[in-house]
């Protein structure tokens, strides 16, 4: 089922075209353009509830995890992913599926809405 579009809000959208894949030409600078957005501004290690199922992640609605950094650039070149504590060594999530909790800071909060909003737009890459 495809997700239904938000409407545009025009303060996020200045900042993806101004902050985040100004300069880039193409999808994959476009995806490190949001991969060192990400990068900078979430602000580790920050507890995240997950709030969507995906056949691609072990997570349940409403698992509590800890996010500790970005996954490696090569897991992010088609979405972003980050690492949450998972047995000894982490396991890469999607960003998509996780919504901090109230108590995270600001910045990382307007760090994962921006990516949020990207994917309910419905924007990729290229």
């Amino acid at each position: 089922m495809a997700k239904k579009k938000s409407s545009q809000n025009k303060d996020r959208e200045e900042r993806i075209v101004w902050e985040i894949i100004v300069d880039c030409y193409g999808p994959e600078e476009q995806a490190m353009g949001w991969y060192y957005y990400l990068d900078e501004k979430l602000r580790f290690p920050f507890t995240a509830v997950c709030s969507e199922k995906r056949a691609i992640s072990p997570l349940k609605i409403k698992d509590e995890v800890i996010v500790f950094e970005m996954a490696p650039g090569e897991e992010c070149e088609k979405e972003m992913f980050v690492m949450m504590q998972w047995e000894r060594d982490g396991l890469a999530v999607p960003l998509s599926q996780l919504t901090p909790i109230k108590s995270t800071d600001k910045q990382t909060k307007q760090a994962v809405e921006d990516w949020h909003y990207w994917v309910r737009m419905g924007y990729e890459f290229g």
